[in-house]
């Protein structure tokens, strides 16, 4: 075996080009860990962040870039339990993913669910992990409550959709054009608000409040979010496109007593990704396998054009997830 691979760093920052294939030397599993020989890794906004020099790794993390893969177990670290070479997995890693290999955690392994195909499961991890953190544990989502996700057609958006709807809760989303509106119903959304064309505040309202909202925009949006809340609601931040400093009113946030909260994933330590990784085997894996959700694939490259990867996701138009093929 080879003991050099191929991956993707940005060692400047800048844009889709400063992205570089380079040969790095092939990891080898610490204890507790195995090494995946990558089939496809997830592209994700994080990692778009990252290139530009805004999201550095943990200091314990692989600069490469790449926060979740799909492939197959080719080595074991010393004292992994449960997982044996030739296993069919995805993950969830701190960094590392756009290679041919990578080492992670095996608490944060989870299986192959046998109704996807191992190339598309490369677009779970990161989508899964996060909407169960943030809607269902720092969101406490209940069933028959209304789940307002904005950017819809997202990877983390379309994967909130299916899985709030597989916990029957209702769901509202909104997305930028006609076209992604109509996606959004289709995965499962009981209304879709194009907010190009419709005031997203007033049509929730009218559609009778929400009791959580997946928001990843930020800004402008942050008080518009706490208008359509009901009382008890929570409103979960996990990411600030249009920026994290506001200025709000905390009136209705004490008159309505909500919520608001927000996380990250990649920092968190290896146990709380193992705890997260037991839930979502328990719960959301046999949705999974009872056809209730998958990972909507926008668009697929090889590990050498990761610059239009990159260039896909940040032109806002795909819908669903982006993947890099090894």
């Amino acid at each position: 075996m080879s003991q050099t691979m191929r991956a993707i760093t940005a060692p400047s920052p800048g844009g889709p080009d400063a992205l570089t294939l380079e040969k790095r030397p092939l990891p080898e599993p610490a204890p507790g860990e195995v090494r995946i020989a990558v089939t496809a890794a997830g592209v994700n906004r994080p990692d778009v962040f990252q290139r530009l020099g805004f999201y550095p790794p943990p200091k314990d993390a692989s600069d490469i870039l790449g926060l979740e893969v799909s492939g197959t177990i080719d080595a074991l670290g010393e004292g992994v339990t449960g997982w044996k070479t030739g296993d069919e997995v995805c993950a969830l890693v701190a960094g590392g993913g756009y290679a041919e290999a990578v080492t992670v955690n095996a608490g944060s392994v989870l299986a192959r669910p046998g109704t996807l195909s191992l190339r598309d499961c490369a677009g779970l991890p990161e989508t899964v992990f996060t909407v169960w953190a943030n809607v269902f544990e720092s969101g406490a989502l209940r069933p028959g409550e209304t789940l307002l996700v904005h950017g819809g057609t997202s990877g983390i958006g379309t994967m909130a959709i299916q899985m709030a709807r597989a916990y029957g809760a209702r769901v509202i989303a909104t997305a930028g054009s006609n076209e992604k509106c109509v996606l959004c119903e289709r995965l499962g959304a009981e209304l879709a608000i194009n907010y190009r064309e419709t005031d997203f505040v007033e049509a929730v309202k009218a559609a009778g409040g929400a009791g959580v909202v997946l928001d990843m925009v930020g800004g402008d949006y942050t008080a518009r979010n706490i208008a359509v809340l009901n009382p008890g609601g929570r409103l979960v931040n996990i990411a600030f496109l249009k920026g994290s400093k506001v200025e709000i009113d905390l009136m209705p946030v004490m008159l309505k007593r909500l919520t608001l909260t927000g996380s990250t994933l990649r920092a968190r330590p290896v146990a709380e990704k193992a705890r997260l990784a037991a839930a979502i085997r328990q719960t959301v894996w046999p949705w999974i396998a009872a056809g209730k959700l998958e990972p909507v694939i926008d668009s697929v490259f090889p590990l050498e054009r990761a610059a239009d990867a990159h260039s896909r996701i940040e032109d806002g138009d795909h819908m669903g997830k982006i993947l890099l093929t090894v």
